[in-house]
């Protein structure tokens, strides 16, 4: 039997969510499958050598402990260690960079710049939204006018602008596999989701944005926006440790994910 160290953070308090009781749904169906420890995230380096695979799950915002977690994540390189998610995402697990990648690249995404000479891309919006590049969680966060962006500290941020959109989606991928996708009707309510008919040109937005990340295996959420003029732009592409909202799930679809998950395990 293969033996899991499931990385989680029991005691995070994230806001509308409920980390513990998603990991211990999870762990309490792995355990029939592998021998499961579960450990803190600060705790990794510790426990590093125990297991045949790494699981990193609803760990909370790594910036809380960014030294720890990048010894951690430099171990896991150099040792070639199994993880799940692996360590080669391109997306929010390397910050938050890629939205001025992709917003250079032209793909439908909130545009996202990190200095003011480039202010001319992101339109004329009403007022901004100011992100740290290591942030999560919407730590950090700030809603500014024009003006305002002038006497800002910029560095370690991105700009973007304020979109009032419609309402918030998610497509959830076990990979590069599709599995299921929620939204929040009402835009006051993150976390208030319903289950979501993707349709095929929903599914052709979230695939670009799975297929340029190329991560080699884990799961990914594609967090979008609905513009009130209909399509979808990118807000994040959640590749490290991403909420799955397991508990929103009819029961057939909830099992089948888990299924996924742990098939996906067994051949590691």
């Amino acid at each position: 039997m293969k033996r899991i160290l499931y990385l989680t953070d029991l005691y995070y308090e994230a806001r509308g969510r409920e980390y513990f009781r998603e990991d211990l749904y999870l762990t309490g169906r792995l355990k029939d499958h592998f021998g499961v420890l579960i450990g803190h995230p600060q705790q990794s380096l510790s426990f590093i050598k125990a297991a045949d695979i790494i699981v990193f799950r609803n760990t909370g915002p790594v910036m809380g402990y960014q030294e720890y977690f990048d010894r951690f994540a430099d171990t896991v390189r150099r040792e070639n260690l199994v993880t799940f998610n692996s360590f080669d995402g391109k997306a929010d697990m390397l910050g938050k960079q890629y939205l001025i990648d992709l917003t250079r690249q032209g793909l439908p995404v909130i545009p996202a710049i990190d200095n003011l000479e480039n202010l001319a891309l992101l339109g004329n919006p009403a007022s901004y939204i100011v992100k740290l590049k290591h942030g999560a969680d919407s730590i950090g966060m700030q809603r500014v006018s024009r003006s305002a962006l002038d006497a800002l500290d910029l560095s370690g941020r991105i700009i973007q602008p304020y979109i009032d959109f419609k309402y918030e989606v998610s497509f959830y991928f076990l990979n590069n596999q599709f599995m299921y996708s929620l939204y929040a009707p009402n835009k006051e309510r993150r976390w208030d989701l319903q289950e979501y008919e993707a349709t095929p040109e929903d599914l052709a937005f979230a695939r670009q944005f799975i297929a340029w990340d190329n991560m080699q295996r884990g799961i990914i959420r594609v967090d979008a926006c609905r513009q009130k003029q209909g399509p979808l732009l990118l807000v994040e592409l959640e590749d490290l440790n991403p909420y799955l909202s397991l508990d929103v799930l009819p029961e057939h679809k909830r099992k089948a994910f888990v299924q996924a998950f742990i098939s996906a395990l067994q051949l590691l």
